[in-house]
């Protein structure tokens, strides 16, 4: 699973007619402390996640299994919008 901020959108007229009707975001992975880290990466958004909302996102086979992309050709998929989160301070 990929930490990440959503921070754009994609709109594709012609695309695969599987892709059809489902919203492509663009990602940037990020720390859980918040900080950029990675490249960019455009995924199928399968919770209505938002701009610079932060997201939990899975690639590969992983991305196939989420609701709405079975059978359809998505490498990433938004699979969870986060409220918060934390990290112990020993583990560091």
């Amino acid at each position: 699973m990929i930490l990440a901020r959503v921070v754009g959108t994609i709109v594709a007229t012609r695309k695969d007619p599987r892709l059809d009707g489902k919203k492509l975001l663009i990602i940037k992975p990020i720390t859980p402390e918040g900080k950029d880290e990675g490249n960019y990466l455009i995924a199928v958004d399968s919770v209505g996640a938002g701009f610079r909302e932060t997201v939990i996102a899975v690639t590969g086979s992983s991305a196939r299994m989420a609701d709405g992309c079975k059978d359809r050709p998505v490498d990433t998929a938004i699979i969870g919008i986060v409220d918060t989160t934390s990290l112990d301070k020993k583990s560091k």
